[in-house]
């Protein structure tokens, strides 16, 4: 809606805040770091990722809803399909999870060579790009096949993203 912002930080929480600069909540629970935050399209759900190696899934008042286990270490990026329906997750395990939104896991992406730092849905929901510390971007479908490698950085890549036309 536009009017709730989240905040994802080291001091292992989650802020929820209006656009005044208010303090709406504060979701704690994780072991470790948080290093990222993701609001569900419909904005009832909120993800995050952790170097506790794990995703929590919240509600908008702060309560916990599930706690994704699978990546065998740190979490850095987390994103939703356009649907809401799936989430994906990139981990220092040099793979990516996909889950559904009860917190089952349905696919590993795995073909990166070094930690994937991010991970991005296209706008039709139908491509996962991953970006990897081994120098590469990497396209799948949401069945897990490695559609495309771009290749040409020359050092780490920390994100990505489509444009919102998805072209």
């Amino acid at each position: 809606d536009g009017e709730t912002i989240a905040t994802a930080s080291f001091d292992k929480t989650v802020k929820l805040w209006n656009q005044k600069g208010q303090l709406l909540q504060t979701l704690t629970g994780h072991e470790n770091r948080i290093w990222d935050v993701a609001f569900s399209p419909d904005g009832e759900t909120i993800a995050t990722a952790s170097f506790d190696k794990t995703v929590k899934l919240w509600n908008r008042q702060g309560k916990l809803l599930h706690t994704l286990t699978g990546h065998e270490n740190w979490v850095y990026g987390i994103a939703f399909s356009l649907d809401g329906e799936t989430i994906a997750s990139a981990s220092n395990d040099n793979t990516v999870k996909l889950w559904n939104r009860q917190g089952k896991l349905l696919q590993t992406l795995e073909g990166h060579d070094n930690l994937v730092r991010d991970v991005a849905f296209s706008p039709d929901g139908e491509t996962i790009a991953s970006a990897s510390h081994d120098n590469t971007v990497k396209l799948w479908n949401r069945q897990g096949k490695l559609l495309q490698t771009l290749i040409g950085h020359d050092n780490l890549v920390n994100s990505v993203a489509f444009s919102p036309d998805g072209e």
